[in-house]
């Protein structure tokens, strides 16, 4: 499904994005904010000089944890003021501007321990989440490597569509129900855990499934 061209949007949040987050850390759609970031380091469970590939980069907050770890980092965004701002934080990382559901450069293939994402994932519906998932899994990862994605999510469909009522979600947004991505998952042999971190946002581990 091709998405719209949301680039100069994301360019002109650039700027307050950071004040933005910290701005009301118990309101949506950041509630939890920093608590989900450090889950996803967790589950990642890197080790310095370790491979990590952020998809969706944004001003480089996810990152940061990684660079701080000893990891080498490479970043994609489509957005280039969001880059910019990741590149001050972080001049060390290797960086590169492209869409997500564009053709990603062959840098990207076949090399990374792990891949990350944080607040991304919920532009894009549940079919294109699944096609990203197995695209990484296909072209981006090393045989062990796994996925640890955190956003805007709830734990079944029930709870999403309270959130919604109550939040008045926009509806050009895909926020994450874990008990669909679960058995859209099983589909294409991808194990899936999911853990709810705050009122509105969670963190997924995705592993491909052991065979033999």
């Amino acid at each position: 499904m091709k998405q719209p061209d949301r680039s100069s949007l994301f360019d002109n949040w650039a700027g307050s994005y950071d004040a933005r987050v910290a701005s009301d850390p118990d309101g949506f759609p950041f509630a939890g904010y920093e608590q989900v970031l450090e889950r996803v380091v967790g589950l990642a469970d890197v080790k310095p000089e370790m491979r990590i590939l952020d998809l969706g980069i944004g001003t480089g907050n996810l990152a940061a944890r990684f660079v701080h770890r000893g990891c080498e980092v490479w970043g994609l965004d489509f957005s280039a003021e969001m880059l910019a701002r990741a590149r001050a934080k972080l001049p060390q990382i290797n960086l590169i501007q492209a869409d997500l559901l564009s053709d990603w450069t062959t840098e990207l293939r076949g090399s990374f321990d792990r891949v990350v994402s944080a607040y991304v994932f919920h532009e894009f519906d549940l079919e294109t989440k699944v096609g990203l998932l197995e695209q990484i899994f296909s072209h981006c990862l090393l045989l062990r490597g796994l996925v640890v994605i955190a956003d805007i999510a709830f734990p079944d469909a029930r709870s999403r569509t309270a959130a919604s009522q109550h939040w008045q979600f926009d509806e050009d947004e895909y926020y994450w129900s874990a008990d669909e991505t679960i058995g859209a998952c099983e589909q294409v042999a991808l194990q899936v855990a999911y853990e709810q971190i705050s009122s509105c946002a969670g963190v997924f581990t995705f592993t491909r499934v052991a065979h033999g």
